[in-house]
């Protein structure tokens, strides 16, 4: 009976701090990042996201670009940051190591990356593939905007 309560114990610890909110940018913000403006000569715009599914709901997986963290994903949500153009790696905190995209960006553009929960072995990971402006410019309209780190 010690041990089901141990546990019992340890599943809500586990639970609540998977649950912990991911800090959000302000309304302002958020409208701003979804008017897709061009960034200035010689930057280029990540969109990097996250849409709903309910596989992997709770989870949260941490975000990097060129391995400086930028925040914690979190269902509907997406990180909005503005890179020099060039080569750049995007990482994400996945089951057993961070999984890499690495892209190359041409100045004054912006460019859509979305992050996906996969099945894992003891519990989901996550992997990440580019978009079409198309297809991310709809997802983002749909998402929140969060903070970057």
């Amino acid at each position: 009976m010690k041990k089901f309560f141990n546990f019992l114990g340890l599943s809500a610890v586990l639970f609540l701090t998977a649950c912990a909110k991911t800090e959000m940018a302000s309304s302002q913000q958020d409208a701003q990042a979804k008017k897709f403006d061009m960034p200035k000569n010689g930057l280029s715009g990540l969109y990097i996201y996250r849409d709903g599914s309910v596989f992997g709901a709770a989870l949260k997986k941490d975000l990097y670009v060129d391995d400086k963290f930028i925040g914690e994903s979190a269902p509907q949500v997406f990180f909005y940051k503005q890179v020099k153009a060039g080569d750049h790696k995007i990482s994400t905190e996945s089951e057993f190591s961070n999984n890499h995209l690495n892209i190359k960006t041409d100045s004054g553009k912006n460019y859509f990356i979305r992050q996906y929960i996969k099945m894992g072995v003891f519990v989901g990971g996550a992997n990440l593939e580019q978009v079409s402006e198309e297809k991310g410019q709809a997802a983002v309209q749909k998402l929140k905007m969060a903070k970057t780190q």
